[in-house]
C-alpha cells in the first residue's frame, strides 16, 4: 500500500504509545490517563459484551404465541385441524411494515435469496452481480441456479461501488444484488439508476438490515424484489427463517411456485386474486416457515420498531460525541437518518495501526474487532478455486466462466478497505452509561495515536 506523509506521522505515533507509557488527555476537563495497553487504568473494570438483537428481546408475547400455535395442533402453514393463522399474519404484517404489496415466509434467509433469484429467472449463462463484501450466502445462491457471481468492489460505506457497478455490467448480467450490510445501507438512488439505464432487475439483500430506511424508504422495498434473514444475530429473530418481498404479482407467484415444490395452494392463490396462475408450474424445494416460527416472528415484528428507534438512538449518540475528533473516520454513510447503527466502524490508515488500535480498545475492556459479519469472498479459497456442486456444473465450464478470476486481483480495493476497518458491536441493551465508556476509551485511544 502507497503511504502518504500524513499516514506515516499517525504511524509512528500509535507505535509510540504502544511501546511506552503515553498520557493523554481523556475528555474536555478529564485527567491524563496512561494507556491500559501500556499498563494504564482501563476505562471500565469490566469488558463490554454484546447480545444478539431481536433475539436478547424474546420474552413472553413469543412463548404465548407458539403457545397458541401449539395448542391449536396446526403446525404447517398451509393446512390442519382448523385453519393456521401465524405465518400467514406475519406474511400480511411484515408486507404492511415494509411497504410493499406481497410477503412470503421461508426458512432462512439464504433460501429466500435462492427463491427470489430463481423467481427473477436466474440461470446457466446469466450472471449476477453482487458486492465483493458480504456474506456466503449471496454467492452460494447465486451459484446453485447456474449462473455466475460476479463481484464489484465496495467503498468506504462498506457497500457495493456504484461507478464500480457500471464498470462490470455485460451483455450476461441479469440481476444487480446490492446488500444492505450489518445496518448499513447501499446508495440506492445510484444502483436503481444504473440498473434501469441497463435495464436490469434489482434484487436487494436485506437480511442484515430489516427495518432500515433509505430517503424514507424501507430496505428491500426498492428493488425488483428484496429478501431478509431472521436468523440469531438479525434485527428479529426465530432462530431461522426468512422472507421474500416484491409489488410484483407473477414475481410473487413464481416465489410461491419455487419455496412450495411448484405448487400454487388455494390460501395463496386468494392472495393474488385470481382463479388462474399467471406462470407455469415450475420446479421448486420445500422452503415452507411453519407455524411455530410464524408465531415468534409475529411477536419479533410487532417489537422491530422499538428496537430500530433504540438502536438509532445509541448510534446517533456515539456519532454526535466522536465526529468531532481530529482525524477520526467513521464509515461513509448513506442515509445517516435511516441506517441503523448496528455498529461503530473506524477507518484507520493501514492495516498495521487497525490491528493496534483494536488492541488498545480492547485493553481498554472496550472491545473493538475485525469486522466478522461480513467477509470478503473472493479470496475465500473455495470461491478462489471457483469450486462447484459439480465438476460439469455450468457456471465455469463456459469460456466467460473460464476467463473469470476471482481472488485479490479482482478486489484489491475491497480487500484494502476491510483490512484498515475496526469494528464495536453496538449492544441493544448497553446503558447511556456503557456509551460514555465507549466514547471515553475511543476518545483516549484516538488521541494517543491518531492526533
Amino acid at each position: 500500500m502507497r503511504r502518504n506523509e500524513n499516514t506515516e506521522l499517525s504511524r509512528r505515533a500509535f507505535l509510540a504509545g504502544i511501546s511506552a507509557a503515553v498520557s493523554v488527555p481523556l475528555l474536555a476537563g478529564g485527567d491524563n490517563q496512561e494507556l491500559a495497553a501500556s499498563g494504564g487504568k482501563p476505562v471500565r473494570s469490566t469488558p463490554l459484551t454484546t447480545h444478539y438483537e431481536g433475539a436478547n428481546f424474546i420474552g413472553e408475547s413469543e412463548q404465548a404465541e407458539v403457545t397458541e400455535a401449539v395448542r391449536s395442533r396446526n403446525l404447517f402453514r398451509f393446512y390442519g385441524f382448523t385453519t393456521p393463522q401465524k405465518v400467514r399474519t406475519f406474511e400480511e404484517e411484515f408486507q404492511k411494515f415494509i411497504g410493499v404489496k406481497y410477503a412470503l415466509a421461508v426458512t432462512s434467509g439464504t433460501a429466500a435469496l435462492h427463491v427470489a433469484l430463481n423467481a427473477l429467472g436466474v440461470g446457466p449463462g446469466d450472471e449476477v452481480i453482487l458486492p465483493a463484501h458480504t456474506w456466503y450466502a449471496c454467492y452460494n445462491a447465486i451459484l446453485l441456479t447456474g449462473a455466475l457471481p460476479v463481484f464489484v468492489e465496495v467503498d468506504e460505506s462498506l457497500t457495493m461501488d456504484p461507478e464500480d457497478l457500471e464498470k462490470k455490467i455485460t451483455p450476461y448480467t441479469k440481476v444487480v444484488m446490492p446488500v444492505h450490510i450489518v445496518g448499513n445501507l447501499a446508495n440506492m438512488d445510484r444502483i436503481l439508476e444504473t440498473a434501469g439505464n441497463h435495464h436490469l432487475k434489482v434484487l436487494e439483500d436485506a437480511a442484515q438490515c430489516c427495518g432500515g430506511l433509505y430517503k424514507g424508504k424501507r430496505t428491500g422495498s426498492m428493488g425488483d424484489m428484496g429478501i431478509y434473514s431472521f436468523q440469531i444475530n438479525k434485527m428479529i429473530s426465530s432462530g431461522e427463517g426468512g422472507a421474500v418481498v416484491t409489488n410484483d404479482p407473477l414475481l410473487y407467484e413464481r416465489a410461491i411456485r419455487f419455496h412450495d415444490l411448484g405448487s400454487l395452494r388455494p390460501l395463496l392463490q386468494t392472495v393474488l386474486s385470481k382463479k388462474e396462475p399467471g406462470v407455469p408450474a415450475l420446479v421448486g424445494l420445500n422452503y415452507r416457515m411453519n407455524e411455530e416460527t410464524g408465531a415468534i416472528m409475529c411477536a419479533q415484528l410487532r417489537k422491530l420498531e422499538g428496537i430500530l428507534n433504540e438502536h438509532r438512538r445509541k448510534y446517533r449518540y456515539l456519532r454526535e460525541r466522536l465526529m468531532g475528533l481530529p482525524g477520526l473516520r467513521l464509515r461513509t454513510s448513506n442515509d445517516t437518518e435511516g441506517e441503523i447503527g448496528i455498529t461503530l466502524d473506524v477507518l484507520l490508515p493501514d492495516q498495521d495501526l487497525r490491528d493496534r488500535f483494536i488492541q488498545a480498545m480492547t485493553a481498554e475492556n472496550v472491545p473493538m474487532a475485525v469486522i466478522t459479519a461480513t467477509v470478503v469472498l473472493p479470496i475465500a479459497k473455495y470461491i478462489e478455486d471457483k469450486a462447484a456442486p459439480h465438476p460439469e456444473w455450468p457456471s465455469f465450464n463456459t469460456p466467460r466462466g473460464k476467463a473469470m478470476r476471482y481472488g485479490v486481483e479482482c478486489c484489491p480495493r475491497t480487500v484494502d478497505i476491510h483490512n484498515r476497518f475496526a469494528t464495536l458491536s453496538i449492544g441493544p441493551k448497553y446503558t447511556d452509561e456503557d456509551l460514555d465508556d465507549i466514547v471515553k476509551a475511543i476518545t483516549k485511544v484516538h488521541r494517543a495515536f491518531l492526533t
